[in-house]
Parts: C-alpha cells; structure tokens; sequence
C-alpha cells in the first residue's frame, strides 16, 4: 500500500533525530573545556550544549574558560569530533529505513536541515549509509545569516525544494530546533525517547511541537496519521 503523507516535504535535523552524535560530540567538548579549566560532567556539558552549534556559544565558553575561542580552536575541536564519530557514530535505530519509506512517499522531498557543520553532517549521513537519500538536499546552519533556534536553515531548506514552509514537517528532538522548525511556520514533530541529549515531551509540547513519538521507526506512520486539530 502507498504511504499517503500529509505534507509537501519532510525536513529532518541530523543529530539525534537520524544519528545517535550528541554524546560522542559533547563526549570531546567536554574533554577540550576541562582542557582549558572548565570541568563538567557529561550531564552538565550535554544540558549546556545539545542542539547548540558550539561556534555560537564562543561567550559563554570564554567567560567560563578566560580563553579565547579562536578559529583553531575550533578547527581542533570539529576534527577531533570527526575522527571520534567516523569511529563509533550509529543511527537511530530506525532512522534510515524512515527516511527511505519517506524519500519514497514524497518522490524525493525529503531534506536533512542540521545547525551543524557540513563536514560533520555529510560524515554522519554517509557513516549511516543514508548520504544518497539525502544528496543535494543537505542544509547547514553554519551556512545561513543564523542558526538554531531561527529558522534559517528550514527556510532554506524548503526554498531549495519549492515548498512552502507551512506544508513541511520537521522533526526534532531538541527544543532548540523545534523552536526554529515553529519559527519557519513548519509542522513540528518531536523525537522523544528518554535519556540525555533529547528534550522531554513538556518542553518540546511547550516549544510547540504538534506530536511527540519515541520510537523514529514509527515516524512515516505518525505524519501519515496525523491531521490538524480543529480550532
């Protein structure tokens, strides 16, 4: 049986909506802070940071640190992300086999739209094998007049698809990309299994996210059931 989606297109974020990064990425920022005096736990740095792109976080990082956050600092931070994530990155289960049902349904409006870097997003897809379902459809926040939580990345995303941003879903997991997924006018759906590096269901219903689900397997039967609530 077809799938039937009620939507134009499907913008996903990468991390933890289709992989599994945040505790690998925060795992190395966390190392680099402590490296510079600021000591965390991997609780700490994951409720400080998750959906954040560290770039934009320079501030808070120097005020903490008294060190500057200099490009190389950076540059060194993101390629010792790569090599931890190239090494043991996993999806989420059941992410690629949704992204393909949803490829399919929507003859191949689907987008990845990640406040991460390029790099970082393109090594992920295609450490998931996921790369092709989302090749010339990959949006980087790092590439826009602003990142998460504004809604940039999803504008763009959909433009690239010639698709109103109103007839798109989005889904996340993070308050801050839901809240940029809102801000572009998006339906939002939120990816809420439990643990670290996840927003709860309250805060992403407050954020305005329509529907929380905890299982990604369950993503294409979730948009194809849904249907507005009336006023």
């Amino acid at each position: 049986m077809t799938l039937s989606i009620p939507f134009d297109a499907v913008l996903f974020d990468c991390d933890g909506v289709l992989v599994d990064s945040e505790p690998i990425t925060n795992g190395v920022l966390r190392d680099m802070l402590e490296e510079r005096g600021w000591v965390l736990t991997p609780e700490e740095c994951m409720r400080i940071f998750v959906g954040k792109a560290v770039k934009d976080e320079r501030a808070l990082i120097e005020a903490q640190t008294g060190a500057p956050v200099t490009d190389e600092w950076l540059r060194s931070f993101w390629e010792r992300r790569n090599v931890q994530l190239d090494r043991d990155l996993l999806e989420i289960p059941g992410a690629p086999a949704a992204a393909r049902a949803l490829h399919a349904a929507l003859g191949g409006r689907i987008a990845c739209a990640s406040g991460a870097d390029r790099r970082k997003v393109e090594l992920q897809l295609q450490k998931i094998g996921l790369f092709d379902a989302f090749d010339g459809r990959i949006f980087s926040g790092h590439e826009t007049p602003r990142s998460k939580p504004y809604p940039d990345v999803y504008l763009a995303a959909a433009a690239a698809l010639d698709v109103d941003p109103t007839r798109c879903a989005v889904v996340e997991d993070t308050v801050t990309g839901a809240t940029a997924g809102v801000a572009a006018g998006a339906t939002v759906f939120g990816y809420s299994p439990g643990g670290l590096g996840h927003s709860g269901a309250e805060a992403l219903r407050a954020a305005g996210v329509v529907e929380v689900f905890t299982d990604m397997a369950a993503l294409p039967a979730v948009l194809a059931a849904w249907r507005p609530r009336a006023a």
